[in-house]
């Protein structure tokens, strides 16, 4: 049974996906400072172009300029069927052609933007931390059964709709459609069991947006959105017909009333259960939302063998340790014990990528295991759990060492980076200095006062932590110090400072010196 809550509060929504009562994915959306850009439309303004990466920086007037390739700018069939799983038979020879005839005439960035220039661009990745948003000039229009290609020609079908007579029936209606030459059209899985007049209104209602985001790209002259792409509410409930789920409730009426207005579009598709979520205790916590939320914020992950996982992110990648940890292993069969933790662990992992929502290169370290055959159960067991996630996921084999790579695309913000901010005293890496290095500094500062500043009555402050481990191991071995250096020491604490701080003060002056 597949169930999702959607939690509307004053300043996010919370979208949870239960599959037999058990969170299987979560999405989180700040309705104003991290709203979604995917798919957005805007008039841009090119600020700088590179010639040296190819690639030109474009003010949308959301925060951080965006960054375009010459890839994102020149039209590319095959991120076009990457993006839309699609296959486009209709005009494969002429898409040869013009591919062949494009690479032979290669084009330069400066040929094609300059700085101050008015750009049409779609945001294709979402901006992350420092980094501005992903942008293309190949436009694409979604709707609910169609996608509008205005840039491009192509026109194509599913590679996920299987049946050859609704595949046949499709391709012949795209070919009859009225409109430019010059545009393209796909069509999506769910327009299968469409019926052909309403895949023609729906290719109408997308050329007359398209107009309308010409219309107004004409009318600006500054950066602005011209098109904005569903809301996490209309997305959830198109997903939930589409992937035929069970029920969809929520806690909010106004919310509630919205959804069963966007199902009753398309209730004839399937029979969805849109209800309102009236109980006083919180929703989340009556169905052990919450909970599940804060484990995945940790970087210990328990399994139910007794093995552990532990997440770890770096600059430049996730990395994923398995552990057997308190697990009891058959002393008969080590070796299918540890296959069974890792099992256990390629489940929780996919499950766990879900959930954090993390993105780019990750490195999963299992348990070693002798047997190859045993590897590729395991990696045959971590593909099959991938295939939950709508993100799009590469896994490569497993090397010598037991590590297994693998690519989860990014398209928005991770769990943590939506809820954390980095730590102001230890500037997000999660670690403050000993008592003893901050004893060592303390000495090292008490040299330099007295010999270069030549101050000979002081006061440190330190705190109360501090001043514990100082009075049992290190306090009177300073006082001694400054006696032999000729100077007079007292010493304080003050709970106001970081474990980490000090500060010595004149006691003649009263002002603070800075070492």
């Amino acid at each position: 049974m597949y169930e999702v809550l959607l939690n509307i509060e004053s300043k996010e929504t919370r979208c949870a996906l239960l599959k037999n009562g058990v969170l299987s994915d979560f999405t989180l959306e700040r309705h104003k400072e991290r709203q979604q850009l995917t798919g957005n439309v805007y008039r841009g303004c090119v600020k700088n172009v590179l010639h040296n990466i190819q690639s030109a920086f474009i003010d949308i007037n959301e925060g951080e300029n965006g960054f375009i390739h010459i890839s994102d700018i020149l039209e590319n069939t095959e991120k076009f069927k990457q993006l839309f799983d699609m296959d486009f038979e209709l005009d494969a020879e002429q898409n040869i052609a013009t591919q062949v005839e494009k690479s032979t005439a290669p084009v330069a960035i400066e040929q094609v933007m300059k700085p101050e220039q008015p750009v049409l661009v779609q945001v294709v990745k979402e901006p992350i931390g420092s980094k501005g948003a992903r942008l293309t000039s190949n436009i694409s229009i979604a709707g609910r059964y169609l996608v509008l290609l205005p840039n491009s020609s192509h026109r194509g079908v599913s590679r996920k709709i299987d049946d050859r007579a609704s595949r046949d029936r499709l391709k012949k209606l795209i070919r009859a459609f009225e409109m430019p030459q010059d545009m393209g059209l796909i069509c999506r899985t769910a327009s299968a069991a469409v019926s052909s007049d309403l895949l023609i209104a729906e290719a109408h209602d997308l050329l007359s947006s398209w107009q309308t985001i010409i219309e107004n790209f004409k009318k600006s002259n500054e950066p602005t959105l011209l098109y904005a792409e569903s809301d996490l509410i209309k997305r959830t409930v198109l997903a939930a017909i589409d992937k035929r789920y069970d029920r969809i409730l929520v806690d909010d009426y106004a919310t509630y009333q919205y959804c069963k207005k966007l199902y009753s579009r398309y209730s004839g598709e399937h029979t969805l259960r849109v209800e309102y979520y009236r109980d006083k205790f919180p929703m989340f916590e009556r169905f052990n939302v919450e909970r599940e939320i804060e484990k995945t914020l940790r970087r210990k992950i328990w399994l139910p063998s007794g093995g552990y996982l532990f997440f770890d992110r770096t600059e430049a990648m996730y990395t994923i340790d398995v552990n057997s940890g308190r697990s009891s292993n058959n002393k008969a069969d080590v070796e299918e014990s540890l296959v069974r933790i890792n099992m256990e662990a390629a489940e929780e992992i996919a499950r766990q990528l879900r959930l954090r929502n993390i993105g780019g290169l990750i490195i999963c370290d299992f348990i070693d295991m002798r047997l190859r055959k045993n590897q590729r159960r395991l990696l045959e067991r971590l593909k099959e759990c991938m295939k939950e996630d709508s993100a799009k996921c590469t896994i490569l084999g497993m090397s010598e060492f037991g590590l297994v790579e693998m690519t989860r695309q990014r398209s928005r913000e991770s769990l943590v980076q939506t809820i954390f901010t980095s730590c102001p005293y230890c500037y997000g890496s999660g670690l403050i200095k000993s008592h003893e290095s901050v004893s060592i500094e303390i000495e090292r500062a008490l040299k330099k006062i007295v010999s270069c500043h030549e101050q000979f009555a002081l006061k440190l402050v330190v705190h109360p932590e501090l001043d514990r481990y100082l009075k049992e191991i290190d306090k009177q071995f300073l006082f001694e110090l400054a006696k032999e250096l000729g100077a007079q020491l007292t010493c304080e604490a003050s709970d106001s400072l970081h474990l980490n701080d000090f500060h010595f003060y004149s006691v003649v002056s009263r002002k603070r010196i800075e070492v």
